[in-house]
């Protein structure tokens, strides 16, 4: 998949990777929190280690989706798109923050 990146672009394929997984990682997500019989999506700063595990996962399951021949071709293409700030990777990541922000208000049910 690194390979076909690097063709299909012409650049540095460790830094097209590089750049695909900085801009689909999130800085915030949302988790269930029930308080007094009614649930809460309260927002939630996400560690590295878990953003970059989310940004990884959330590439192969927009890769998985994609339409191309094989893995390594939905892959690169993901990669591409996610390093040029669009693709299905790059939505998620905007939803989450979305959500986010439009719970904010409950953030002080953290814990």
């Amino acid at each position: 998949a690194l390979d076909a990146m690097a063709e299909k672009s012409g650049k540095d394929h460790l830094a097209i990777f590089e750049e695909a997984l900085e801009n689909v990682r999130p800085a915030v997500e949302v988790k269930s929190r029930r308080v007094g019989g009614s649930t809460y999506q309260v927002p939630v700063e996400v560690r590295p280690v878990r953003r970059n595990a989310l940004a990884m996962r959330w590439l192969v399951e927009a890769a998985r989706k994609r339409g191309e021949k094989s893995m390594a071709q939905r892959l690169a293409a993901e990669m591409l798109d996610a390093s040029e700030n669009k693709g299905t990777a790059v939505k998620k990541r905007e939803d989450v923050h979305r959500m986010a922000e439009a719970n904010k208000a409950f953030a002080h049910y953290r814990w």
